[in-house]
């Protein structure tokens, strides 16, 4: 059974109804025990890097998903639940992220000719478990206005260039996070979700 955390804010019914459409048991959910005793844990994100650390300290769900992930489940953050696992964000200077690996959270630059936020279809460059039989260089859907720059590069699986070099993707043992949308990325982000999920729907 997948569990989707809900802390208040997400793209969560997205995410479930791919997860479905996949053929798996999902459960969007904010009960610590369903969240312990899931297969997966999917922590999606749409909003502000602060706001979102707020509502899951006050669900006090901080814990539970230090628990998660060092018991080994997969565990996959999307977009800004991505972000959520590094220390910081220069969104939110004074909120503290999961910290489950080094980095900063930066605001993408000002260019002339790309809007802000990035929203819309972007190629990737990717590696890594979680991009098993995707064709070279997929497009995935965007929508942020913050990037990912990893302290270590060695867990970083995708990169995208939107006037700068994105860390688009992470992955590290049982954890992985992408800073794009999967559930809204057509036929390559399902694959996608499958390979997260076990590639055995």
């Amino acid at each position: 059974m997948i569990a989707v955390i809900d802390y208040g804010a997400g793209n969560l019914l997205s995410v479930e109804k791919a997860f479905r459409y996949l053929g798996y048991d999902c459960a969007v959910t904010d009960n610590a025990y369903i969240i312990k005793e899931a297969t997966h844990v999917v922590l999606p994100g749409v909003g502000s890097f602060g706001d979102c650390c707020a509502l899951i300290r006050e669900k006090n769900l901080y814990g539970v998903i230090e628990e998660v992930v060092a018991a080994g489940t997969p565990f996959l953050g999307i977009c800004l639940g991505m972000q959520l696992l590094f220390d910081k964000s220069e969104e939110s200077p004074d909120a503290k992220g999961l910290g489950v690996f080094r980095g900063t959270i930066k605001r993408l630059p000002e260019i002339k000719g790309l809007k802000i936020p990035h929203m819309g279809w972007n190629t990737i460059n990717c590696r890594g478990k979680l991009f098993r039989n995707l064709e070279s260089s997929p497009y995935v859907y965007f929508v942020h206005s913050y990037y990912l720059d990893a302290c270590d590069k060695t867990i970083v699986s995708a990169t995208a260039d939107y006037g700068t070099s994105i860390d688009a993707a992470v992955e590290c043992n049982n954890v992985f996070g992408v800073q794009f949308h999967p559930e809204k990325s057509g036929e390559a982000g399902l694959l996608m979700l499958k390979n997260f999920a076990g590639g055995d729907a």
